[in-house]
């Protein structure tokens, strides 16, 4: 399979995932598992094996990308640290899917056709099949392995707090450990 193709198929499992937790039909612990562990495979293989292969193709864009997997990452970290019960929630998966969306559009719009017009199908086939086998590999180590655990809370978080757990000043009385 072309690496390109890989990579659409993967942004629909991801897509589908959303569905679900979306539709609060399922069980919300589970599939925010499944989708960080897609997420973080799927931005491992682009950020160590696609990116550095195409760069030089649209190097705008790679570079923008990457930016955008930094903060989709910071994202589903605070999305995970969230209960489903938070009020916060839902609005986390919303801005974690159109973050998500964003970045798959420019893909695919952009980048993919520029890749699959100067690329050949051999070449695009060759880094699939490499792209194939790290993805099943980082899918066995998951997310938590995959991605650095710093800053899983954000000013935001803080200031997101009730105002009858905040000291005088405005911070959250946890800000304090």
């Amino acid at each position: 399979m072309k690496a390109t193709s890989l990579l659409k198929k993967q942004h629909r499992q991801v897509e589908a995932i959303f569905k679900k937790l979306e539709s609060g039909k399922a069980d919300a612990s589970a599939l925010l598992c499944e989708l960080a562990d897609a997420l973080g495979a799927h931005m491992a293989i682009e950020q160590e094996l696609f990116y550095p292969a195409v760069r030089s193709l649209k190097e705008d864009l790679v570079a923008e990308s990457f930016e955008e997997h930094a903060v989709a990452e910071l994202a589903l970290k605070r999305l995970m640290a969230t209960s489903p019960q938070a009020l916060t929630f839902k609005a986390k998966v919303t801005t974690l899917k159109e973050l998500i969306e964003h970045h798959v559009g420019e893909e695919e719009d952009d980048l993919f056709p520029a890749v699959e017009k100067k690329m050949s199908d051999a070449d695009l086939t060759e880094l699939g099949k490499a792209m194939k086998s790290a993805f099943d590999a980082a899918i066995e180590r998951g997310f938590e392995a995959l991605v650095p655990r710093s800053m899983n809370v954000t000013s935001a978080d803080e200031a997101n707090v009730p105002r009858a757990s905040k000291n005088g000043r405005g911070r959250s009385l946890s800000a304090h450990r």
